[in-house]
């Protein structure tokens, strides 16, 4: 990862206006926020550019309008909960460039905080229109990129401004960066990468870039029948993609090419039925699993074969639960192995980064977040990230 500017490379930003994206794209119901986790992860930056005197226009997209303004996706919605948040008072403007934007700046002073409407209401944002781009940029002394989770979209205000205007990485983005660049740009070797989830056709990507990057692969999931599959396993009524089996045998080949592990269950947990406690519950080896049986988790013999891997381990990347986790007791092989990596992190032999929306669920539900060396939050960056692609957010920071 080339080298990016911080906060701590700004000089005096008293009176000085600042744009700072972040990610304001907060689940809402019936007018209210529900989740404010995001605004929480802006509050460092934000928080320390008013501290600082610079007068903060914060920019964020909010759903998906398609360039038309969509009084439900106005941001004017989510002022009261950044207002909580932060601890102090947030104008609202309802534009993002022009002389309304000028004349805001003219009346905010220094500390002041100001959300700009949803950027998304204005075709350019998208296209990434040089022309918005100057004219957002007009209003501001420099720009502040403090939204990862938006890092994959060329868009004005996620990657255009860092071109026009003096450009810094934010808090969490930093985060963001060192983490995952202690986990996989420059990791402590040995490396392994947990990868679940349902389906192997959303992770192929992922999966042909971590077998040439890790020393283990742990597949779990639905994903892991597709592999089961294509090794000549009869996984029953299993999910599985079995027109990817050739796929399948092509990574693990790149796998063995690359001197990279990879694991799959031996032991599984099976029922006829999904749901939850089922009766016809059992714990089988792989080659036993019946015809009118479906694969739903790991078994617990084989999830302490994986917990003994991850402790000759340094550096864990996990993206995607190990069985049907939100139905109990498929959750129980995504929550034994979760314990057993915050438990080496917590004890200093394990740097363990993990993302993904149901990831993030997982290892709440197990109780185990905040034991992680770092949790992103992000889905579609994580993910590219882990597939190995440059996001274009964070390269202009870098340019």
């Amino acid at each position: 990862m080339s080298a990016f500017k911080t906060l701590d490379d700004l000089g005096d930003v008293t009176g000085k206006v600042a744009l700072v994206r972040v990610d304001l794209n907060l689940p809402m119901n019936d007018g209210q926020v529900t989740d404010d986790t995001r605004i929480r992860a802006a509050a460092p930056t934000v928080l320390e550019l008013a501290e600082k005197g610079a007068k903060v226009l914060l920019l964020a997209h909010f759903g998906r309008p398609k360039g038309e303004r969509v009084s439900t996706m106005s941001l004017s919605m989510v002022v009261g909960a950044v207002e909580k948040v932060f601890g102090k008072e947030v104008m609202f403007v309802p534009e993002i460039a022009g002389d309304v934007v000028k004349q805001t700046v003219g009346i905010l002073r220094a500390g002041d905080i100001a959300i700009l409407e949803n950027t998304r209401f204005w075709k350019g944002e998208e296209k990434n229109d040089p022309e918005l781009v100057k004219a957002i940029a007009a209003n501001a002394d420099f720009y502040v990129n403090d939204a990862f989770s938006a890092a994959h979209r060329a868009h004005a205000t996620t990657e255009g401004l860092a071109h026009v205007l003096p450009a810094y990485a934010g808090r969490s983005m930093q985060a963001e960066l060192e983490a995952l660049d202690k986990a996989l740009g420059k990791p402590e070797k040995p490396v392994a990468a947990v990868v679940g989830g349902a389906k192997v056709s959303s992770k192929l990507d992922v999966l042909k870039h971590l077998v040439t990057q890790v020393d283990h692969l742990i597949i779990g999931g639905g994903m892991a029948n597709t592999f089961l599959a294509a090794k000549g396993v009869d996984v029953g009524k299993s999910l599985c993609e079995h027109d990817l089996t050739g796929t399948a045998n092509e990574i693990l080949d790149v796998a063995d090419q690359s001197g990279c592990t990879v694991h799959l269950p031996y032991e599984v947990v099976v029922s006829k039925e999904f749901a939850a406690n089922p009766p016809s519950l059992r714990t089988c080896n792989v080659h036993e699993v019946a015809a009118d049986e479906m694969i739903l988790d790991v078994g617990p013999l084989a999830v302490e074969a994986l917990g003994d891997v991850l402790k000759t381990c340094r550096t864990l990347v996990w993206n995607g639960p190990l069985g049907a986790f939100e139905t109990v007791p498929f959750d129980a092989a995504t929550v034994a192995l979760a314990k057993t990596a915050a438990a080496l992190t917590r004890e200093g032999s394990l740097v363990s980064v993990a993302g993904g929306g149901d990831t993030v669920a997982a290892l709440h539900h197990a109780g185990v977040a905040d034991d992680f060396s770092y949790i992103s939050t992000a889905g579609g960056a994580f993910l590219e990230w882990m597939e190995g692609k440059e996001l274009p957010g964070v390269a202009a920071l870098s340019a």
